[in-house]
């Protein structure tokens, strides 16, 4: 094992006593784009590097060269990073790091994935969105060891990481999996019914197919509602207004289940102000902007709370079970429904016109029930496998997250 020294730095701790703490300023060159993202075009022929781990594409380069980018504010500030090289455009809001000495760019972009994001959280703009300045990463203290361990350290970090990364792509490959499952049975059940031997008829709709012969068919969705359906608040939100009116955003409502943590708020008198949209509690809410496919029941435990502009309030009538409504709204047919009437459309969004108009099939109250509480249990179950997928992929995420810290502070050595 390598002679240890203090690196100067709380968050590294010791390093291999020949290896150099350097300030990022003297390691390479920055710089930021200067795209804004009104310049993505899908069909563009250049890679466009906004401030998300997702891609875009741009009819115009901003760099010809080898570089690492970094976001400089939202979500991905100092945690999303790309190791680039050739034509490619930056958003106006990312950095560029380049013409490196010290430390190959594959190396540092390890060290900077792994390390930078401390600096985000003990020093970011305090802002409510999180950003880097400039200085941040000028004094960064990158740890530099000899060129022919570097090359050493990086070999080892592709290959370890290679494997964590197949094993990962590999689990979430059977995520989805079990996504499409749970989809395909929600479609087969909400349309065809639980018994299998019934006679069928033709619906009318092609995204729906056959239904048994003794459902109806209602034409809008509107038909069995209370009151119609709504959009939520317009207005901006008070994030220091702990005490007012919670809002349900796009980002709270999932497939099938309401996100509680972090809901925004708003005053008392703004939520009045939209007083068609406060819940009572019931009411199916389907994301109208954003996630499409976030659609849930509202449970009452949250009622007094309002929706945001992005959502939308069903409030449904007594022939009508909330939790069949809510499957069919996460089927395949309103997928469909909704993909071929917004084909075209520059806008990607549901509106109240179209959400209105979405016929269903509606069999009577006790059959829907029925086909809730079935969905509820199978929902569940596919829930439960595909929930423990994803906690072995955060363990492999954080064994990968270790190994990195480990290799490129010199905790562990290359043998």
């Amino acid at each position: 094992m390598h002679d240890m020294k203090d690196s100067g730095v709380e968050w590294i701790g010791e390093i291999p006593a020949h290896w150099s703490p350097i300030r990022f300023r003297f390691i390479a060159k920055i710089t930021t784009g200067n795209q804004d993202t009104q310049n993505a075009d899908p069909d563009g022929e250049y890679p466009f590097y906004v401030r998300s781990p997702i891609v875009e594409r741009c009819n115009n380069y901003t760099f010809d060269g080898k570089g690492i980018l970094m976001a400089g504010d939202g979500a991905g500030a100092g945690r999303v990073f790309h190791l680039v090289d050739g034509k490619y455009a930056v958003h106006q809001r990312v950095y560029r790091f380049y013409d490196f000495k010290y430390m190959d760019p594959v190396l540092l972009k390890y060290y900077l994935e792994n390390l930078f994001a401390t600096v985000m959280d003990y020093g970011s703009a305090k802002t409510t969105v999180p950003s880097v300045r400039l200085p941040m990463i000028q004094d960064f203290v990158v740890c530099v060891p000899p060129k022919k361990e570097q090359d050493s350290i990086v070999a080892v970090l592709n290959e370890k990481c290679d494997q964590v990364g197949s094993l990962i792509s590999n689990m979430q490959a059977q995520i989805e999996k079990l996504r499409a499952y749970k989809q395909s049975l929600i479609t087969e059940v909400v349309t065809k019914g639980l018994d299998p031997t019934v006679p069928m008829k033709d619906s009318g709709f092609e995204w729906i197919g056959e239904i048994p012969a003794h459902w109806e068919i209602t034409r809008k969705l509107a038909f069995v509602t209370t009151e119609g359906i709504s959009y939520g608040i317009v207005k901006l939100f008070d994030p220091d207004d702990v005490n007012g009116v919670k809002v349900l955003r796009c980002s709270d409502v999932l497939e099938g289940w309401i996100k509680p943590d972090n809901i925004r708020t708003v005053t008392q008198e703004v939520s009045n102000e939209y007083a068609r949209t406060i819940l009572s509690g019931g009411e199916v809410v389907v994301n109208v902007r954003g996630s499409l496919g976030g659609c849930a029941v509202v449970p009452k435990t949250m009622a007094g709370y309002n929706i945001a502009r992005e959502v939308a309030k069903i409030a449904l009538n007594d022939s009508m079970c909330n939790r069949y409504v809510m499957y069919y709204l996460l089927s395949r047919c309103f997928v469909e429904y909704r993909t071929s009437r917004l084909s075209g459309s520059v806008y990607v969004g549901l509106n109240i016109e179209l959400l209105s108009s979405c016929p269903l099939p509606n069999p009577d109250l006790a059959e829907q029930t029925a086909i809730a509480d079935y969905l509820d249990e199978k929902c569940s179950q596919i829930d439960r496998l595909i929930a423990i997928k994803q906690a072995k992929i955060e363990k492999l995420e954080q064994y990968k997250r270790s190994l990195i810290y480990e290799y490129v502070t010199g905790k562990r050595e290359v043998i």
